[in-house]
């Protein structure tokens, strides 16, 4: 035992405080800086393996398979051991443990996973539930768990939750569950380096982060200031960013330093990552996700580079394509990031942005309960016996609009009953360790291509395969079976897994079978795989409802979860869930063959992702069932497809149509048969293209199977669908003759001026509400947009007067349509100033003699004075005024121009006239 090493690690002086914590309480918050030694330590002290103290079995959940392994190496080491002796771990495909472990290190997914199995945790004295402040759904379920399983089973079972930037008195409260005061925190004192902050924005703007998109001159510049810190400073410089992606293209740019190039993701080889932890005696650089945020310690990192960006699960339900998106780091991340540097000697930390940005970031990560699709969370909380959530102590409840979304599509595929209760075949699902959809999509798939086959489509679909793998499924497949590189030998060991899982019996589903393929002709374009001859086809499923994104409950590099990431497959959990069907799957008659690769994948991706079963409506151009129109990239085999079957795709921000990442072939009956849920017929009268449209269809969700028009549609559905053209296109489509629109604007006067009676005409919307009032009879028996030019807008608006009151009767003298003025004319007053006077535009002449100035309803109206040609020559709300001063410099401007015209000096007194001088000589 490296006695010497665990004195040496600064938690040790907070562990009789834990100790005595767990003694008295049960649980306690452990908070310790990074590098002091809680993750390797204090599971030593409290198994009894290091400082004496009773012999106790202790777990270690873990939110990444890299951190549990080398927290495992690291106490072993500090044994003097090997790893599973005194210590073991076990992560999803992987277990290095015996019947001596003491202290085993596990992922939060496996912990789940176990409490599944054993409610107990039978022979396990203590939790540890490391990097709490992560805030990962699996580990909020988890530590709920525990605390449920505190409370009614096991009150002797121990507790600890413990992080670098936790919140301590948020966990205090949650591992207290209700006891006055919560949980006691233990804090314990680290020996920190010095960390030196350099900011290094971007010299130009760049784009901002869009769904996975990171702008190249972003990564551009990451790559710069990985290598100024090259030249800059000594040690090995460890660079975050968002995702594996972003590490390969930055990468690629780093070609020629004078250091080895590593990566460390999730998804990386142990054989990598165990490289990237072992001290080197080369110089490195190591590009990283947020799996190296916590957790490890990168050995001879003196050197930071942050691009500043994370990725964080979203969900769209109404356009129903989900993804993780990359998001701004929180500020907790950044510090998080920074702390790398200083673990070993003072470091410095290059952050790719400014001073000034970092005070606008958000302070923590958003807790992926808040944000994730909540499927598999349901699912399990429903297999606990809980299917609310209700009684489980979580940090933060679900949303509720997120559990009603998932539970809808557990109702869907069976997993569990109208109650909300597990079925048997729910909680078969939730062990396989998928998203449910996929879940689903492997048992049923088994039972129609046979086991073999549905794991490895699963695999890939729980996977996305690298883009050089192209968009095609079927042909993914192939390049994975007879490929090489490391997507290949995970997917082969995850295709592995599900194909053991797949074969163990479960609930059959509750859904009618799928047509034969040989019934249909196969998948047309260059490269198609024909039928097998003697081959003959097994039933095929319908599946319930659209899944959200399985990937989308993955935040922050977490990759063990219960769900395994898939990227770019996402989908809105509430679109389109439907009943369960009730026929029962027929057992494939050949074992589960189906006629090709093609029809097999696009049988499994359709049975994973109904609502995106999609119908060719021009080369290369989709509309899928959920509505989205899609698109594939030229040159794909896929684009000569009627039917295809989308497995991933993602839609930019400005784009009208998503962009098919992985498809497959689909045949119209199978996407019948996969979307069933969607299939509908019915009467559809609305108003489309300006006009309205009356037609009898069968439709697969948004896809229009069948149409004819309907030559007698219900009155009730016309006159509705044309309310809703007078609403989209405005009451235009009436006719307004002149005096139509005259009454409107005098009405509109008055509603303004003396409200009360007088109706709201002004506002189409107000109209609208008012139909009832004012358009009947003619609107019920319009029956197309033609009728509803016929309808004379000023006769149906005198509907509306306030006949009841007697109030119509005083329109003509509240709002004349005309004024008479001295000239002995009737002039039109113009109503139509929207919150302005009426306004009267008369000849200057006409008015000679009047005093004051004409009123309608008390309000003066706004006199527009004209010249003899009729063109303005003054505006005046006060003639009197006007007489007295303005007159003279209008006189003046205008008496050589009009010279045949009166010009008198006094106006007040000179006679009104509409005539020249001479014709009033005669």
């Amino acid at each position: 035992m490296r006695r010497a090493d665990l004195d040496a690690l600064p938690v040790r002086e907070a562990v009789p405080a834990l100790v005595s914590a767990l003694d008295g309480h049960g649980a306690a918050v452990l908070c310790a800086p990074p590098g002091t030694g809680k993750t390797t330590l204090v599971p030593l002290v409290l198994a009894g393996l290091a400082g004496g103290g009773p012999r106790r079995r202790v777990v270690v959940a873990e939110p990444r398979r890299i951190a549990a392994r080398a927290a495992a190496r690291r106490m072993a080491w500090l044994l003097g051991e090997q790893v599973g002796g005194s210590v073991g771990f076990t992560v999803r495909g992987e277990r290095v443990a015996g019947p001596g472990t003491v202290v085993e290190v596990v992922t939060t997914g496996v912990l789940l996973q176990r409490l599944q199995r054993d409610q107990e945790l039978s022979g396990v004295d203590v939790v540890i539930l490391d990097e709490c402040h992560e805030r990962h759904l699996d580990a909020d379920t988890v530590a709920a768990f525990l605390l449920d399983v505190r409370e009614t089973l096991r009150p002797e079972l121990r507790l600890v939750a413990a992080s670098a930037t936790t919140d301590a008195a948020g966990w205090a409260r949650v591992l207290g569950h209700g006891r006055p005061g919560g949980a006691p925190v233990v804090t314990a004192a680290g020996v920190s380096y010095p960390v030196e902050t350099v900011w290094a924005p971007p010299a130009r703007p760049v784009r901002p982060p869009h769904g996975m998109r990171v702008d190249p001159a972003q990564l551009t510049h990451v790559a710069s200031v990985v290598r100024r810190a090259l030249a800059e400073r000594s040690g090995d410089v460890l660079c975050f960013l968002p995702g594996v992606g972003e590490l390969t293209r930055v990468a690629g740019q780093l070609g020629g330093v004078d250091a080895e190039v590593l990566q460390i993701h999730g998804r990386a080889p142990a054989a990598v990552q165990d490289a990237a932890l072992a001290p080197s005696a080369h110089r490195r650089v190591i590009l990283a996700t947020a799996v190296a945020e916590s957790s490890l310690t990168v050995p001879g990192v003196r050197v930071v580079v942050d691009s500043g960006l994370a990725r964080e699960p979203r969900v769209d339900h109404a356009r129903g394509l989900g993804a993780l998106a990359t998001v701004r780091a929180s500020r907790a991340a950044g510090r998080q990031r920074a702390g790398r540097a200083g673990r070993e000697a003072p470091g410095t930390v290059y952050r790719c942005w400014s001073e000034a940005e970092d005070g606008r970031l958000p302070a923590f990560p958003s807790p992926e309960i808040r944000i994730a699709d909540l499927a598999q969370f349901a699912l399990q909380a429903a297999c606990w016996g809980d299917p609310d959530a209700a009684g489980l102590a979580l940090p933060d409840p679900p949303p509720a609009g997120a559990m009603a979304a998932a539970r809808e599509v557990l109702v869907a595929v069976g997993a569990v009953a109208p109650d909300g209760r597990a079925t048997p075949r729910g909680v078969a699902m939730s062990r396989l360790g998928l998203h449910p959809r996929l879940a689903r999509a492997l048992l049923d798939g088994a039972a129609a291509v046979g086991p073999r086959r549905a794991a490895e489509l699963v695999a890939l679909l729980s996977e996305e395969p690298p883009r050089e793998y192209g968009d095609d499924l079927a042909a993914a497949w192939r390049r994975a079976r007879a490929g090489g590189d490391a997507y290949a030998a995970r997917w082969r060991a995850e295709a592995t897994r599900l194909r053991r899982a797949a074969a163990t019996p479960a609930e059959p589903s509750p859904t009618p079978p799928l047509p034969s393929p040989e019934s249909t002709p196969p998948p047309p374009g260059p490269g198609a795989t024909p039928p097998r001859p003697g081959t003959e086809a097994a039933p095929r499923l319908p599946v319930g409802a659209p899944p959200p994104d399985p990937r989308a409950s993955k935040a922050g590099g977490a990759d063990d979860s219960a769900a395994p990431p898939t990227a770019g497959a996402g989908a809105g959990a509430s679109a389109g869930v439907g009943v369960r069907n009730e026929a029962a799957l027929a057992p494939p008659p050949d074992g589960g063959a189906v006629a090709g690769d093609d029809a097999a994948a696009g049988l499994v991706a359709a049975l994973a992702f109904p609502e995106r079963v999609a119908k060719a409506k021009g080369e290369g151009a989709f509309l899928m069932a959920s509505g989205t129109a899609a698109e594939l990239g030229d040159g794909s085999r896929l684009r000569s497809a009627p039917w295809l079957a989308v497995a991933v795709a993602d839609r930019g921000p400005h784009s009208a149509s998503a962009r098919v990442r992985l498809g497959a072939f689909l045949d119209e009956d199978t996407a019948r048969a996969a979307a069933a849920h969607l299939l509908a017929s019915g009467d559809e009268v609305r108003w489309e293209d300006g006009d309205l449209v009356a037609r009898a269809t069968h439709r697969l969700g948004a896809i229009a199977l069948a149409v004819r028009p309907l030559k007698n549609p219900d009155p009730v559905l016309v006159r509705a669908a044309l309310l809703d053209g007078l609403r989209s296109d405005g009451l235009g489509l009436l006719r307004w003759t002149p005096d139509a629109q005259a009454l409107r604007a005098r009405l509109g006067f008055l509603h303004r001026t003396l409200g009360g009676a007088w109706p709201d005409v002004a506002d189409d919307g107000a109209l609208l509400a008012r139909a009832d009032d004012w358009l009947e009879p003619e609107l019920s028996r319009a029956r197309r947009r033609a009728d509803l030019a016929r309808i004379d807008a000023g006769q149906a608006l005198n509907r509306l007067l306030p006949w009841a009151t007697g109030e119509a009767a005083r329109l003509d003298e509240l709002a004349p349509e005309r004024i008479e003025v001295p000239s002995g004319s009737r002039i039109r007053v113009d109503y139509s100033a929207e919150h302005g006077q009426p306004v009267l535009a008369v000849k200057l002449q006409e008015l000679f003699g009047l005093a004051e100035t004409p009123r309608v309803a008390g309000v003066p109206v706004l006199v527009h004075l004209l010249s003899p040609a009729g063109r303005p020559a003054a505006v005046t709300a006060d003639l009197a005024s006007f007489w007295q001063g303005g007159y003279r410099a209008v006189r003046a401007e205008l008496r050589g121009r009009y010279p045949k015209h009166p010009w008198p000096e006094d106006p007040a007194t000179a006679e009104p006239t509409r005539h020249t001088n001479a014709r009033l000589r005669r």
